[in-house]
């Protein structure tokens, strides 16, 4: 299977930001000084439960501030949104993470992401004592990660040891009646919830369970109601991010949360989670690295969630193989059975609406998922409205990746998207005006392997014509005698549409093409190549011709005449059954064929 160039982007910005060593370890609660300041993950998980990722994305640490959004969720699921906002305000501090800020009037939090506002919530979590509301904490946060958590204790009582700010915050909510009894169990849940070890892989899960409202996209557990997801996104939206959130809204767009431990939890609501780890802080206590890395990922995937672009429609419009479609590429039977037997060696997806990353990101991982068994991708742009450069760069990284592992990659109708395909380096041969075109040339090369080229002369042998099959070496010895030759160059017409239908046609060198004339030029219907019989419907039901045959290259043909074949009548019945057998075989294979092209369109 060929690597994602969506993980091949992430791995690229891994490396881009390996080496921004700024920023420091936090050492206030003296566990955390121990963290490596070089661990360093990035994960991304979709709302169908599929998770890229790069680094140390294993690593445990502790979620700390992380999960204030989620104890807030929780606090608004047991006692409904009037009554937390009686008791948490949801309005940007612009004050540091550890402020002591209070409404003047009432007393109580500006919101629920500062630390005043975090224990408020973490006091209206059911249970008295520490165990029951510290049960309830893990158990949520496990349903958010779709495994197991735990606290780390030895975090957990460095934080209880040192966190005497936090407590002085506890009995200030207590003096105006926030916290309605002694806030001691509160306070050691609050530091428990701060404890509880997660990884990165952790953060991007839970992210995405928020953007999938509230649902985890990998277990299906439901972790919070999705009438609190946007309370819950709103309020990450505006105060995330500290007294740095108002720059993080505006450069990303992004609800965030971010946490001491070094990580970053980001969301794109119905889209994506993103994560960060590292644990290297800026003086807001923020990630470096993980600012550094959201804003890339914003500014170059077109994740602001204001950006007008960003439309949240399936970009595949239809998706299909060999099997339900096939070119207009008239084949031999038995050419046309063997890629019936291997339809899924070539797949076709009709694509629509804007290309962003978020709507691309699913298809470039179903093709690439596919890749270990499909030969050719045909990409059909006519109804994409837009194409942004991220999804300029997945298409055209996933081609390359593809191509360099021998797989033939084709867009048809690209229209306004062929130009930032071509400046991003995709071969103009790769670009072909319409399904059939592409479709053929896939077929052909799936083909290549399985059916030889034409004798040394050019010339496809007899036995090998779909007119003759089953025919004995005597009988087509005595055929061939009766056949006309015919050449024809390229461009020159074959059959010319009102003529009299009195010869059939076998191809056995070269390719041909069936058009009729419309308004706008000239409209393909069909092609041969060698081994192909054509002009038979005509030939018999005695009708005029329908449509211009017309030579692709140097054309040799073997004609039968009416004349001839009325003469088999006496001469050769056999020969003549034979023959007529094949056409009707040939016939209602068309049929059929067209049936399954009807099925797959509705």
């Amino acid at each position: 299977m060929a690597q994602s160039p969506i993980q091949d982007y992430l791995q690229a910005l891994h490396a881009r930001f390996s080496g921004l060593n700024a920023g420091q370890v936090a050492d206030y609660i003296p566990e955390l000084a121990l963290a490596d300041p070089d661990w360093f993950g990035i994960c991304i998980a979709t709302p169908d439960g599929h998770v890229y990722e790069v680094g140390d994305c294993n690593q445990p640490f502790t979620i700390q501030s992380v999960s204030k959004p989620l104890t807030y969720g929780l606090a608004l699921e047991q006692h409904g949104e009037a009554a937390v906002l009686e008791k948490i305000g949801v309005e940007p501090s612009g004050d540091a993470f550890n402020a002591i800020s209070l409404h003047p009037q009432s007393g109580t939090p500006l919101n629920p992401l500062i630390n005043a506002g975090a224990i408020a919530a973490c006091s209206l979590i059911a249970g008295d004592s520490v165990e029951e509301k510290s049960t309830a904490i893990l158990e949520t946060f496990s349903r958010y990660a779709g495994r197991a958590l735990d606290i780390d204790h030895r975090v957990y009582q460095s934080e209880s040891d040192t966190g005497h700010r936090n407590r002085a915050i506890g009995w200030m909510l207590r003096n105006f009646s926030v916290i309605e009894s002694d806030p001691t169990a509160t306070l050691e849940a609050y530091f428990q919830q701060c404890s509880i070890r997660v990884t990165c892989r952790d953060l991007a899960v839970m992210a995405a369970t928020l953007a999938n409202g509230g649902v985890n996209p990998i277990t299906g557990q439901r972790a919070v109601p999705e009438k609190f997801v946007a309370n819950v996104l709103s309020v990450m939206a505006s105060c995330g991010m500290y007294d740095a959130s108002g720059d993080w809204l505006y450069r990303t767009g992004l609800p965030a949360k971010s946490g001491v431990g070094g990580g970053i939890m980001a969301v794109q609501p119905g889209r994506l989670g993103i994560a960060v780890f590292s644990p290297r802080l800026d003086a807001q206590g923020n990630s470096v690295r993980g600012l550094a890395v959201c804003h890339a990922l914003t500014a170059e995937l077109g994740l602001h969630m204001f950006d007008a672009s960003q439309r949240a429609v399936p970009a595949i419009r239809r998706a299909t193989t060999r099997r339900s479609v096939k070119s207009n590429q008239r084949r031999t039977q038995q050419a046309n059975d063997y890629l019936l037997s291997v339809g899924k060696k070539l797949r076709v997806y009709h694509l629509h609406g804007a290309l962003t990353f978020a709507s691309i990101e699913p298809i470039v991982r179903t093709m690439t998922q596919e890749s270990a068994s499909t030969e050719v991708f045909i990409v059909n742009l006519r109804l994409v409205q837009g194409i942004d450069r991220a999804a300029v760069n997945s298409l055209t990284g996933l081609r390359a990746e593809l191509t360099a592992r021998g797989k033939l990659f084709l867009f048809t109708e690209a229209g306004a998207c062929w130009q930032p395909l071509i400046d991003q380096g995709v071969d103009r041969e790769a670009f072909f005006s319409d399904d059939d075109f592409a479709l053929e040339y896939g077929e052909n090369r799936i083909l290549a392997d399985r059916f030889p080229s034409p004798a040394a002369d050019g010339q496809m042998p007899l036995p090998d014509c779909e007119l003759f099959l089953g025919l004995s070496a005597d009988q087509l010895a005595w055929v061939d005698q009766l056949l006309v030759v015919r050449t024809f160059n390229k461009g020159q017409n074959i059959i010319t549409a009102g003529q009299a239908s009195n010869e059939l046609f076998v191809l056995t060198a070269g390719a041909a093409m069936v058009s009729i004339s419309t308004q706008d030029g000239v409209a393909r219907l069909d092609a041969f190549s060698a081994g192909a019989t054509f002009g038979e419907v005509a030939f018999l039901d005695r009708s005029p011709r329908s449509a211009n045959v017309t030579a692709l290259n140097a054309v040799t043909c073997r004609v039968l005449t009416r004349e001839v074949f009325d003469e088999l009548d006496t001469q050769a019945p056999a020969i003549k059954i034979r023959l007529l057998g094949n056409l009707a075989g040939r016939l209602t294979t068309i049929l059929r064929q067209n049936g399954r092209e009807l099925a797959a369109l509705k």
